[in-house]
C-alpha cells in the first residue's frame, strides 16, 4: 500500500465534512478536479471505494467512514512532527478573539500547539460573545476573530457548520401549556435572536428566566432547571443534553456557522499562521462531521 499523502487526506476529509467535492474545493482553495484527483489517488492507494457519488449527493462508504479516523490520526501525527522539527520564523503580535462556545472544547489545545510551534508570536486572546468580537474587530482592537454567523451570511471564512439544539438539564420537561422558559445571553446575542425567532414562528411563547453574559452562567441556570439554552449541538456545555421530545416538541432551530474574520484583507504572518493552524484542525473543532 502506498504512503498516504497529507494533501490527499485533507481533500478526503473536506469532502467527507461537506458532502460535496465543489464545496470542499472552495474550502481548500483548490480546483474541484484537483480534489477529485486527490480522492481518486487515495482510493487507489487503499484499494477501496471511499465515497458513493451521484449527481445529487456524496456519501462515504463503510470504508470511507473508517478512513475518517485514520486520516485524522495521520494528519495529527504529521502536524506534530512538522512542528517538532520546524523552527518557525514567524514573529509579531496577534490579537485573537474567540467565541466562548469554542474555548471550552478543542480550541485551547489548538492554540497551545500554535504557541509551541510559533514561540515568537505574542498571542493575545479575547473571549467574548461573537457580537462583541465583531465590534472589537471593527474598532481595530483585534486582528483575527473566530465567531458565529447565520447560514446564508457572507462575512468571514467558513470553518465548520453545526446544528443548533435546545439543551437543558437531564430530565427537564417543557410545560405543554405554558411559554418555553429560556436561558440566554443578553442582546445582541445571535443565539438569543434565533431562539426567540424560531419559538415565535412555531407558535410557542417564550419566557426569559435567566440572562447571563457567560457560558458558565447559562450552564448553571440550565442545570438548576430554570429553562432551556439554544446552543451548538456538538459543543454542549458539560451536563446539558438535548431536550427530549415529549408532549410538546420544540422546533428545529437550524444550523449555525463558525467563521474566521480578519481586520485586514491581507493577513500578516502571525494571523496567516493561526488561520492555517485552525483550518488544518477544523475536524477537531466541529466534532459532529455529519452536520452540513
Amino acid at each position: 500500500m502506498d504512503v498516504f499523502e497529507p494533501v490527499q487526506l485533507r481533500s478526503f476529509l473536506a469532502v467527507e465534512r461537506d458532502r460535496s467535492f465543489s464545496a470542499a474545493a472552495r474550502r481548500l482553495g483548490l480546483r474541484q478536479s484537483t480534489v477529485s484527483q486527490h480522492v481518486a489517488k487515495l482510493e487507489q492507494a487503499v484499494g477501496r471505494r471511499l465515497f458513493l457519488r451521484d449527481t445529487h449527493s456524496v456519501e462515504p462508504t463503510a470504508d470511507g467512514s473508517a478512513m475518517v479516523g485514520f486520516a485524522r490520526d495521520i494528519l495529527d501525527r504529521h502536524e506534530a512532527a512538522r512542528r517538532y522539527f520546524q523552527d518557525s520564523p514567524v514573529s509579531g503580535r496577534l490579537r485573537f478573539g474567540a467565541s466562548e462556545d469554542l474555548v471550552l472544547h478543542e480550541l485551547p489545545a489548538i492554540l497551545g500547539e500554535f504557541r509551541r510551534s510559533h514561540p515568537r508570536v505574542d498571542l493575545e486572546l479575547t473571549v467574548a460573545l461573537s457580537e462583541e468580537l465583531h465590534r472589537r474587530l471593527d474598532d481595530g482592537e483585534l486582528d483575527l476573530m473566530f465567531g458565529k454567523r447565520r447560514p446564508g451570511e457572507q462575512h468571514g471564512e467558513l470553518i465548520f457548520r453545526d446544528r443548533l439544539a435546545f439543551l437543558a438539564a437531564p430530565g427537564f420537561a417543557v410545560d405543554p401549556d405554558g411559554p418555553v422558559p429560556l436561558v440566554t445571553y443578553p442582546p445582541p446575542s445571535l443565539t438569543r435572536e434565533i431562539a426567540l425567532d424560531v419559538l415565535q414562528r412555531a407558535g410557542f411563547g417564550a419566557r426569559i428566566t435567566c440572562v447571563a453574559d457567560s457560558l458558565n452562567g447559562l450552564r448553571a441556570a440550565a442545570l438548576a432547571g430554570l429553562g432551556v439554552v439554544l446552543h451548538a449541538r456538538s459543543l454542549p456545555p458539560a451536563g446539558l443534553e438535548p431536550v427530549r421530545a415529549g408532549a410538546r416538541r420544540l422546533p428545529d432551530a437550524g444550523d449555525l456557522e463558525f467563521v474566521l474574520l480578519a481586520r485586514r484583507s491581507v493577513l500578516d504572518e502571525p494571523a496567516r499562521a493561526l488561520r492555517t493552524a485552525i483550518l488544518d484542525n477544523a475536524h477537531r473543532l466541529g466534532r459532529d462531521t455529519g452536520l452540513r
